[in-house]
């Protein structure tokens, strides 16, 4: 039996064949760990450690670190290390092309370097490092905008010189090309997580922002959450004055709580001086890396707060005009990607439209004060317009009894003067309730042609605010076809809110409140039926026959002119008032108005 000869350099080979299957090995089973971290973490810098200590394992490696791109500073940063001499708030940030990291990230390839003392790219960190090999970390699809095509460069440092080979630098670089896929999959994932939260609290604030009607406790809200979400380290909002062109800090968010001593009683400040002005003028979002720099210092809109760095502003536009502008400020010079710049963006199109809301119930607020006013100058009006009138019969009746007593004394006779003072006074008496009646009647002018409709639903905006804070539920189906009436429409609807304030005072509980309108007849004339019914506890029977008459009040806050005014301005208008029903169920009262011709 035979046996082939080996050759002599074969078997000399052989263990460093061996020991090259052997590492290859070793990093196949590096590479399949580093893959199943997929499914065994969600934070990527946990993923990072792990992955680390692989490659540290598997070349046996004395050191090592794992250094990424900051897209804040533009400089490699270690974010996971092992073995090196580094603190926690060590700052060994390396700009592109700087030491062999900076020069693997800056060609975009691999190097290994067996004697580290040779090279004068070497930074040196720990002294006993004799070998080095890095390799780039370079992205397969582009995830994380911010990066540019290298995100990362992962070193492995040994204590011996050559410890490293060729093989071991083409293996790192598989097992770095398998790092780096793993990373951009949980960096997509965590992505995608940020921005399902940005969603739910752009839900959840405009859930909560809607119902605020305090202009101030809607933007306090909007701050808090735009801190909370971008974690930053302040936020604020600002708002401006298109009259005065200035701009005053209005609300204020930050860990220590100091809102009330910025926010309230802040000034207002010239658009122009302020560092939001460039945001204001163009309407774009403006993004500022330092602040905490000499130009800033004295820019009124910069709150004296050393730990502040970057802001990134983004205004509040509506139709064209700037109403104001959120802040976001960082404690760390920051570039604010675009998913934050989106989720401001989105943040703040809700708070103008949550804030235009509150104002245009302020208005509303407002306009229901104003016509309450107004309402009350009316009463007072009607009031001396039925006082006048109950004077004036007596009135009558006293001039013409003193007109025939034919009282006529001599010349000289004292009382013949106080004869003519009396007949003057009389006269005196009788123009001012004349004029006091004229002026109450309302002109003819005013009166114009109106939808029954638009009058009923122009009332109805006008106490929605009441019903909504009552839990009243208001319910009008305009009529089948258009009803025209002649009226002077202002005190139309102030029977109408009469009405619709005592049934929103019967029912302090909530309820129910409905209009129905009718086409009806009366006396030959076509007109239309106005039906105010609500769900109250009902007019006590006592009072049913006399609720139109003055000063009768069922209520102990009541004045009792409110019905009686009513039923003036309903006949007024050749209309009436009348009490439909009225009992547990609730009451109806009918308006009548002839329609017009």
């Amino acid at each position: 039996m035979t046996s082939k000869a080996q050759p002599v350099g074969s078997r000399r080979d052989r263990p460093e064949r061996d020991a090259g299957r052997g590492q290859e090995l070793r990093s196949l089973e590096a590479r399949y760990r580093i893959s199943s971290l997929i499914g065994k973490t969600e934070d990527p810098k946990s993923a990072l450690s792990h992955i680390l200590g692989e490659l540290v394992g598997v070349f046996r490696a004395s050191s090592g670190s794992i250094a990424l791109l900051s897209p804040d500073t533009g400089k490699l940063e270690i974010e996971v290390q092992q073995g090196l001499p580094l603190e926690d708030g060590d700052d060994l940030g390396l700009r592109l092309g700087q030491g062999i990291t900076g020069w693997v990230a800056f060609h975009g390839r691999s190097l290994l370097v067996p004697d580290v003392r040779s090279d004068a790219r070497y930074v040196r960190v720990r002294p006993q490092v004799m070998c080095e090999m890095a390799v780039p970390m370079l992205e397969t699809t582009r995830v994380v905008e911010e990066a540019s095509q290298i995100f990362g460069v992962i070193n492995l440092d040994s204590d011996q010189v050559g410890a490293f080979t060729d093989q071991d630098l083409l293996l790192l670089e598989q097992c770095a090309a398998e790092a780096t896929a793993v990373m951009q999959r949980l960096w997509r994932l965590k992505q995608l997580r940020g921005k399902a939260r940005q969603l739910e609290v752009l839900i959840e604030s405009g859930q909560a922002l809607v119902p605020k009607l305090e202009e101030h406790e809607l933007i306090e809200t909007v701050v808090r959450d735009a801190r909370r979400v971008t974690e930053a380290r302040a936020c604020a909002i600002y708002l401006t004055d298109t009259a005065s062109q200035t701009v005053r800090l209005a609300a204020w968010s930050d860990p220590e709580g100091t809102k009330s001593r910025l926010a309230e009683g802040a000034v207002g400040h010239a658009v122009e001086d302020c560092a939001i002005a460039a945001s204001i003028h163009t309407r774009k979002v403006v993004e500022f890396a330092n602040i905490h720099t000499p130009d800033f210092l004295d820019l009124p809109d910069i709150p004296k707060d050393p730990q502040l760095r970057s802001m990134l502003v983004t205004p509040m536009v509506l139709d064209g005009e700037v109403l104001g502008a959120i802040a976001v400020f960082t404690d760390r010079v920051h570039r604010f990607n675009n998913d934050e710049k989106r989720f401001c963006a989105a943040l703040a199109s809700i708070a103008l439209v949550a804030l235009q809301n509150a104002r245009l119930y302020a208005r509303v607020f407002q306009s229901e004060d104003s016509l309450r006013k107004n309402e009350q100058l009316t009463t007072l009006g009607l009031l001396a317009a039925e006082i006048a009138h109950e004077i004036r019969n007596p009135l009558t009746v006293i001039k013409l009894l003193f007109g025939y007593l034919g009282l006529d004394f001599p010349e000289g006779d004292p009382r013949r003067t106080d004869v003519r003072v009396i007949r003057e006074k009389l006269d005196q008496l009788e123009a001012i309730v004349t004029r006091v009646l004229t002026f109450a009647k309302a002109p003819s002018s005013l009166h114009s042609r109106w939808s029954v409709a638009e009058v009923i639903e122009d009332t109805i905006v006008l106490i929605r605010l009441k019903l909504a804070q009552g839990k009243i539920q208001l319910r009008f189906a305009p009529p089948a076809r258009p009803l025209q009436i002649d009226a002077h429409k202002g005190q139309i609807q102030q029977v109408l809110l009469n009405l619709l304030i005592n049934s929103t005072q019967a029912m302090p509980g909530g309820g129910m409140i409905t209009i129905l309108t009718t086409q009806v007849e009366r006396d030959g004339a076509a007109c239309v039926a106005i039906d105010v019914a609500d769900t109250g506890g009902g007019i006590p029977e006592a009072l049913r026959e006399r609720i139109f008459d003055s000063f009768l009040s069922g209520r102990p806050d009541g004045t009792g002119l409110g019905l009686a005014i009513a039923k003036r301005i309903m006949r007024s208008h050749h209309g009436d008032i009348l009490l439909q029903t009225s009992g547990p169920s609730g009451t109806t009262i009918r308006i009548v108005l002839p329609l017009a011709r």
